[in-house]
């Protein structure tokens, strides 16, 4: 199914003149229910969750949700919004769960609730079911190398470029450093991707560790890495610091590709599903609040806090903007590859997506190749609960017609399709099965 078109995806200005006209310019009429439908019988069994987040941009519609008080409105005032230190950390947190000083749900990189539940990444390396209620995201993530490759222009499809820059590498003596955020995680798919579609092997013709995303700039400028992809504002400060550039927005390798999502530990939910389904509802009207341009500067100086990205407004508004000055040369203003985390049905979690990631990480070895995608998919994607919550706030005419967004195509011409993933993987000449 393609996106709904513009007047059909709705964005939400709240109390903004610029967002009234703009919503009046698409035709639509909708926003969120001013009051909360929690109460009575539809109060939340408990009033507390706690939830992590990494200091990137994308974890905006859960500090949002708490600085601007949608979890209070929906019943739910003593949430925690907690800052995790990686998403390994993330990880074992949400296998504590907050009944032993952990978290119960997290901005997550949207690949992890899946292999969460598969058992494939967890300490005891026994399943930990999860549930993806949203997705908090589309795009807004960066290929970006050191300013030692100035001289290759390296771009999304510079193969030359790219090659000459790994053997560069090579003469050395070494392999060619790139820098990802979690194993099998959106980060190390986008890094492998793009890699690969440029004939490069990222398990024998690069050297692939995992930093922490707020790490990734100092390691760059101390020369421990060759190239990293993260996500905003850390591309951004990079280039400010004039330490490296931006090759590629990850919009260019997959045109609003599904990034982090909002997800739960699934006994949570099952134990309190009045109280998740107002933990989403406080979600989808922040993201709302968060694609509302005049919400722009505020944003940014909330998120700016030390509690929160401990980045300047300098380093995070411009992307938000889709202002991207790649630091080579290149300068985008309004780009449509920029951030979003409404429009476009940026919040429905679709289910070829989580197919998708399913699929590549069987590429990638981090899932076994007999892995039934359709089945852990459907035990992890929670849809329904999403359309739940958006009928709730008002929304329903952003619910899509369809879980699934059809057949996706990327930079290189490669097209996935969710109804055969078996042919995307036979179409790939580069990949390692386990």
């Amino acid at each position: 199914m393609s996106n709904l078109s513009r007047r059909k995806f709705l964005f939400t200005a709240v109390g903004s003149a610029a967002g009234a006209l703009w919503l009046a310019a698409c035709g639509g009429s909708n926003k969120p229910a001013s009051k909360s439908t929690a109460t009575g019988e539809d109060a939340p069994e408990v009033t507390a969750a706690t939830l992590g987040f990494i200091a990137l941009t994308d974890a905006a519609p859960l500090i949002i949700a708490k600085e601007k008080g949608f979890f209070a409105k929906h019943g739910m005032p003593d949430v925690k919004v907690v800052k995790q230190t990686s998403w390994a950390v993330t990880r074992d947190n949400l296998e504590l769960g907050s009944a032993r000083g952990g978290i119960d749900g997290a901005h997550i990189l949207s690949p992890m609730p899946l292999l969460l539940t598969a058992g494939t990444i967890t300490k005891t390396k026994q399943p930990l079911p999860m549930y993806t209620l949203a997705r908090l995201n589309l795009q807004g993530q960066g290929l970006s190398v050191s300013k030692e490759f100035l001289g290759d222009k390296l771009t999304i499809d510079n193969k030359a470029g790219l090659t000459k820059a790994v053997q560069r590498a090579s003469g050395k003596g070494k392999k060619f450093k790139a820098a990802v955020t979690f194993p099998g995680g959106t980060h190390d798919l986008w890094m492998r991707y793009w890699l690969a579609a440029n004939g490069i092997d990222p398990n024998k013709d690069a050297d692939l560790v995992v930093v922490p995303p707020p790490q990734m700039v100092a390691n760059m400028q101390t020369g421990t890495m060759d190239t990293f992809c993260v996500g905003e504002p850390w591309n951004q400060r990079l280039v400010n610091k004039k330490l490296g550039y931006t090759a590629a927005v990850t919009g260019e390798l997959w045109k609003f590709h599904p990034e982090k999502a909002f997800s739960m530990r699934a006994d949570w939910v099952d134990q309190n599903p009045k109280a998740a389904k107002a933990l989403l509802m406080a979600v989808q009207e922040a993201q709302i609040w968060c694609e509302d341009p005049a919400n722009l500067n505020e944003l940014c100086e909330i998120t700016s806090k030390d509690k929160y990205f401990k980045a300047s407004v300098a380093d995070i508004k411009p992307r938000l903007a889709g202002d991207i000055d790649y630091g080579d040369g290149r300068v985008v203003k309004n780009s449509p590859l920029k951030m979003r985390f409404w429009s476009e049905n940026a919040s429905f979690p679709y289910k070829s997506h989580d197919a998708w990631f399913v699929t590549e990480d069987i590429r990638w070895g981090y899932l076994p190749a007999n892995t039934d995608i359709d089945a852990l998919v459907n035990k992890v994607n929670r849809a329904d609960l999403w359309k739940e919550a958006a009928t709730a706030i008002g929304m329903a005419k952003a619910i899509p017609a369809s879980d699934s967004r059809g057949k996706e195509t990327f930079f290189d011409g490669v097209v996935f399709d969710p109804e055969n993933p078996k042919a995307y993987l036979d179409s790939l000449k580069i990949k390692a099965l386990s």
